[in-house]
Formats: structure tokens, C-alpha cells, sequence
């Protein structure tokens, strides 16, 4: 199975995907979406829709999973990345059904077992578990590759997550 894994960014929109069989998983790609502050916002959210869709042509994912937004303060910034979510998000529905979406809480509690961990133990097992030399880099790529490994280790209750 191949997991498209995907964290939301306005700027940075961190992707990675993954070959599981469930219990074993391989990095087959990652990276990140980057777009200009001085392009307009219509212009940045058409080339992250346009990079999801190639993303997706390239991989041929069985399965997309979003890390679901957290904002606490910033409303502004919550709704750019918000639209980014949207676009991505309209990106994968155009070419599937199977969507799922996993709280930051839930990634941590699916990667090193503490939903509280913090970025360096979420970089250094993701590292382990996909069996790579360094750590992925930049943290949105590491995060995105996260979400497909937290994805892989629902499978069994994969409709508990799915996006509706």
C-alpha cells in the first residue's frame, strides 16, 4: 500500500510518502511545497493544488492522509493555512476517496507511542522507522511522512480517521 502523507502550509506544505504492508514501511518520497510571501494568494494556492495533483500522478497513493490543523492564537494565519488545507485537500479528492486526517496529539501517540513528544524524538523515530540515514529535513517533510506512518498503524480501524 502507498500512504501520501501531508502536513498544511500556506509557505511550507511538508509531503512524504510510504510503502506500507502495515507492520513495515519504506520512505518512497518526500518533500516540501514552498511558496513565495510576494505571490498573491490565489497564485499560491493554485501551485500547491497543482503540486498535490502532480504529487499524486507521480506516487498513485492508495491513501491520503492530512494532519488536521491546531491554532491557538493567530486567526489570520489560520485561515491561509486553512485555504491550503482546502486546496490539497480538493487536490486528493479528485482522485480518491480515501482521505483520513489524524490530530498532532494522534501522530505523536501513532510515532513514539507520547502524545506530547516534541519535534526532535518525532524526526528521530520516523528516522528509525523508515530505516533513512538522516533525518528528514525540512520538519514539515518529516511531519508529513509522520502522518502517513501514523495512517499505516490504523489500518485496521482506518474509518475511525477518515475524512467525511
Amino acid at each position: 500500500m502507498t500512504i501520501l502523507g501531508i502536513d498544511p502550509g500556506l509557505a511550507t506544505m511538508g509531503w512524504g510518502v510510504i510503502g506500507t504492508d502495515g507492520n513495515h514501511h519504506h520512505m518512497r518520497g518526500y518533500g516540501a511545497l514552498i511558496t513565495k510571501p510576494d505571490q498573491t494568494m490565489p497564485a499560491r494556492l493554485n501551485l500547491l493544488f497543482d503540486s498535490v495533483v502532480e504529487l499524486i500522478r507521480i506516487y498513485t497513493p492508495d491513501a491520503i492522509a492530512f494532519e488536521e490543523l491546531f491554532f491557538s492564537k493567530n486567526v489570520s494565519t489560520a485561515m491561509a493555512v486553512g485555504a491550503a488545507r482546502g486546496v490539497s485537500l480538493l487536490a486528493a479528492a479528485r482522485f480518491t476517496t480515501q482521505l483520513f486526517e489524524y490530530t498532532p496529539m494522534q501522530v505523536k501517540q501513532a510515532i513514539t507511542g507520547y502524545g506530547k513528544a516534541d519535534k526532535t524524538q518525532m524526526q528521530w523515530m520516523v528516522r528509525v522507522l523508515l530505516n533513512l540515514d538522516d533525518l528528514p529535513k525540512p520538519d514539515d517533510a518529516a511531519d508529513a511522512l509522520a502522518v502517513a506512518i501514523a495512517h499505516a498503524h490504523t489500518l485496521k480501524s482506518a474509518d475511525e480517521f477518515r475524512i467525511k
